[in-house]
């Protein structure tokens, strides 16, 4: 057991300004982490309790899922990186690692990058290592730093430029092994989050520059997420913002007919969806279609919306793009022929077709039909423009952000929507990285082939963070068995008396015994501002010990999620707390 007094726990009565959200708050006020710098924290003696027993949880976790746990540079050859499928996009969001020596300027390029993750390590390592399928499947993890060159750190760890993250990466020899590793991966996920007392979902999730086939987010609920759950409980559909969709498009709808002749008519000054809606022109959002110039891998293409539809655009990865970004004015105008407001799809309207990598419309416009575009003529538009007979499109595809109400694919359902914080994602890569690294096999035809890979991560990190936000009141922190720092409190009102320290003591013995880890409040401070504290750090089962209660021959036991007190008699404290304290871990155990 520990006391109080030899410990470092500096707690804080009022929240740092710069911290915007519960959990970032109460992090700080509760003397578990202190800014360094802009993303960047330091871990004090609590914090880096609960991190070593989330990192203790999912280590248990991955060796049960068979996982082989290993360790890998955090600075890595940039060599590697030009090598692999993701360094344009990558490279965004990477710190280059040179010599900060005196006198020496950086080359333009950098020697050394610090790892967000490590595809492009163990790959290699694989390469080198396995060459027959008599040695497939494998998986290797680690639980390691990462770093992250994010441009607005925010909300404490949620969104850090220094982090703690658990990565795995499993090879098979082929794509029925790829998965049955992807489902235990799940599973082991599941597994990891019920045990730390999280409620986390699986929700389908875009690939992003990861690439791959397809990919899962585990998102804890909470009002103040990075990203939105689309979900509906009764079909049990969810997904991230970046990957839902719904049934609003018929999959039997019939592409409507031209309804008339094109009509070119002047809209000087108007160059928003709002205001051609409004008088004169009045056409409705939803009868206007929304023309977007991207720039992908270097070359213009158009994306075709209707007017009332939000692009979502992490979804233009599935076009290929290696990287792409929206088009400048300065680029839009000589390829369309005019500036945004009012460009448009039409055939024979666009000055300089042949630059454009494709035109992609989302299929939402097809419930237009026949609708009005802009002319590409500053100050024009264009109605009665069908679909099939006027617009050029490549490919249809699905590329607007779907909104809480629209029918559910799998139910028909109205889809809702709540924020959620991502504390992890799952990926099967598929043979992109082996094939960049020359990761082959030979099986027992000698034939080569290349692995089939998964990778893996939960942020430990962010996942303390995300426990807080999720479990915390009023007065502080409520911090669930498996990973408190400590889960037995005892305060000791009146520690100058030593029949109250030697009960605090003997308490805490029955309460080791039974399995806990005690923390004892021996501090010559008022009752009120140990209170306070203690409900501050959260930790579960709080003990008080004092004169008064010695005198009465009881014991005041109460946990910290609920607010009722119990007085226990001398006889029967120590007892009474081994069987709270076996119950809560058989409970934790079952979580």
């Amino acid at each position: 057991m520990k006391l109080w007094s030899q410990f470092f726990i500096p707690t804080l009565k009022e929240s740092p300004a710069d911290a915007e959200i519960a959990s970032h708050k109460l992090l700080i006020r509760a003397g578990l982490v202190r800014k360094l710098g802009g993303g960047l924290y330091t871990y004090l003696p609590l914090g880096l309790r609960v991190m070593q027993k989330l990192t203790q949880i999912c280590r248990e976790e991955m060796d049960a899922a068979g996982g082989i746990e290993l360790w890998m540079p955090h600075v890595h050859p940039v060599e590697l990186w030009q090598q692999g499928p993701r360094w344009p996009a990558a490279r965004e969001i990477m710190f280059r690692a040179d010599s900060a020596g005196d006198g020496r300027r950086p080359p333009r390029e950098p020697e050394f990058v610090l790892g967000p993750t490590h595809e492009e390590v163990v790959t290699p390592l694989v390469k080198a290592e396995i060459t027959s399928y008599r040695d497939l499947p494998r998986n290797f993890y680690q639980i390691a730093t990462k770093f992250r060159n994010e441009i607005r750190p925010r909300f404490g760890l949620m969104r850090a430029r220094e982090f703690v993250m658990m990565d795995a990466y499993s090879f098979d020899a082929d794509d029925d092994g790829a998965v049955r590793s992807y489902r235990a991966m799940k599973a082991a996920y599941e597994r990891f989050f019920r045990r730390v007392g999280v409620q986390a979902i699986a929700v389908e999730a875009d690939t992003g520059v990861m690439g791959g086939s397809f990919s899962h987010e585990f998102m804890v609920p909470a009002e103040v997420g990075d990203d939105d759950v689309i979900y509906n409980e009764a079909s049990g559909y969810a997904a991230n913002r970046e990957k839902a969709t719904s049934a609003l498009v018929p999959a039997d709808l019939a592409d409507a007919p031209p309804a008339g002749e094109r009509e070119e008519f002047a809209t000087p000054g108007v160059v928003t969806i709002a205001a051609l809606e409004a008088a004169p022109y009045s056409v409705p959002a939803t009868r206007q279609f929304k023309t977007l110039v991207y720039i992908g891998d270097g070359r213009p293409f158009l994306v075709i919306l209707r007017g009332s539809d939000e692009l979502e655009e992490a979804k233009l990865g599935a076009l290929g793009f290696s990287v792409y970004r929206p088009a400048t004015t300065e680029e839009i105008e000589p390829v369309m022929g005019a500036k945004p407001g009012s460009l448009g799809a039409v055939r024979g309207t666009i000055r300089n077709p042949d630059a454009l990598a494709g035109i992609f419309a989302d299929h939402a416009i097809r419930l237009i039909g026949n609708g009005t575009t802009g002319a590409n003529k500053d100050g024009f538009h264009v109605r009665n423009v069908n679909v099939v007979r006027d617009l050029g499109v490549t490919r249809f595809g699905d590329f607007r952000r779907v909104q809480p109400g629209e029918p559910d694919v799998k139910s028909g359902q109205p889809l809702q929507v709540r924020r959620g914080i991502e504390v992890g994602h799952i990926f099967k890569l598929g043979t992109k990285y082996a094939e960049r690294f020359g990761a082959m096999y030979t099986d027992d035809q000698k034939q080569s082939h290349p692995m089939v890979m998964g990778c893996y991560g939960i942020g430990i990190s962010r996942t303390m963070q995300a426990v807080i936000e999720q479990s915390h009141d009023a007065d502080g922190i409520v911090w669930p068995w498996n990973c408190a720092p400590y889960q037995v409190l005892v305060c000791v009102l009146d520690p100058q008396l030593p029949e109250a320290m030697a009960l605090a003591k003997k308490l805490g013995g029955a309460a080791e015994q039974a399995g806990a880890e005690v923390l004892i409040d021996d501090r010559a401070e008022r009752p009120g501002v140990k209170f306070k504290d203690a409900d501050l750090i959260g930790i579960p089962l709080r003990l008080t010990v004092g004169g008064k209660g010695l005198r009465e021959g009881i014991v005041e036991l109460k946990w910290r999620s609920a607010k009722e007190v119990s007085k226990v008699p001398l006889a029967e404290a120590e007892a009474r707390v081994g069987a709270a304290v076996r119950e809560a871990a058989a409970a934790g155990k079952k979580d």
